[in-house]
């Protein structure tokens, strides 16, 4: 009987939930106030790290910037005053490095407060094929796009927990939901990445933290230099993404509580049948869409002298 009426109650809140999802796509969600959230962001000092503090820095947040580049760190800390940010507050940190993460996120704490919306957006890319990489890069890709989720959120979850109260952003990439060819170190980087952001979701969730929200961003290519030289097949379908439109996405994601951010819409559909395929119809389909030669003409963003 128990199994009949948990199935039935389960039928029910399906249907509900689609007929809601459905009603939501067409309804605007209501957005969350951010004015005093105290939001730290890492990979602060360049590209899609300084668009989105300064998106923040225009809804009242206080910032709190992570960089290694200590000298572009101060310059995004600059724009977001004159953005309207009220405080802003800068530190230097190798996110590749547990003891550097530690040791500043002690430092915030004591400095600033409790961190109320943590974004992970530190990363790096190699863009070798798999058996060209350095040891020591592949290493550093895993550190930086993955390992430093772990250590920031050891970090800033536990106060989180104790109020019921904070956000957790991992900005991922599509290249965390499907291999791509020359990205192998990068993409498994990334599909660790996804996975740590839904488990730690679900374990605030089963835990009754209902007030710790989590939000996964999982974007195309995007125009800031870190993908220079990658190209796209089909322009139209998938687009290599304009910054200043992924940073306001991203935001808005972040204000709605929407869980998972995955840019352009086409992907949506893509990813939906992946696991649906038999594999010869994804390597058809994958060559099709250019998959296997995106990396083909990869530069990467010049290091400046």
């Amino acid at each position: 009987m128990n199994f009949f009426l948990e199935t039935l109650k389960v039928l029910f809140l399906t249907i509900y939930l689609l007929f809601e999802s459905i009603i939501l796509w067409f309804i605007p969600s209501r957005r969350k106030n951010v004015s005093g959230e105290l939001v730290l962001i890492t990979g602060a000092g360049s590209g899609i790290g300084r668009l989105i503090s300064l998106e923040f820095a225009r809804l009242g947040a206080t910032l709190v910037l992570w960089d290694i580049n200590e000298e572009g760190n101060k310059e995004t800390s600059q724009l977001a005053k004159k953005n309207g940010a009220v405080r802003v507050h800068t530190y230097t940190c190798d996110c590749s490095k547990r003891e550097a993460v530690y040791k500043v996120a002690d430092q915030v704490k004591k400095e600033v407060g409790d961190i109320t919306i943590l974004i992970n957006n530190a990363g790096i890319v190699t863009g070798k094929k798999f058996i060209d990489s350095p040891d020591t890069l592949v290493e550093k890709t895993m550190q930086v796009n993955v390992m430093a989720h772990f250590w920031t959120c050891k970090a800033f979850l536990p106060a989180m927990m104790a109020s019921n109260h904070g956000h957790l952003v991992s900005i991922a990439s599509s290249a965390g939901l499907i291999g791509v060819n020359g990205l192998a170190d990068y993409c498994a980087s990334k599909f660790a990445a996804v996975g740590f952001a839904e488990s730690v979701g679900l374990e605030m969730l089963a835990l009754g933290k209902t007030g710790v929200k989590t939000t996964i961003v999982c974007p195309y290519f995007i125009n800031t230099g870190m993908f220079d030289g990658c190209t796209t097949k089909w322009p139209r379908l998938m687009p290599i993404l304009e910054a200043d439109y992924a940073s306001k996405k991203i935001v808005d994601a972040i204000l709605k509580e929407q869980v998972y951010l995955v840019m352009p819409r086409s992907l949506y559909l893509i990813f939906a049948v992946k696991n649906m395929m038999s594999v010869k119809l994804g390597v058809l389909l994958g060559d099709y869409f250019g998959a296997f030669h995106f990396m083909d003409h990869f530069k990467g963003r010049v290091k400046k002298d």
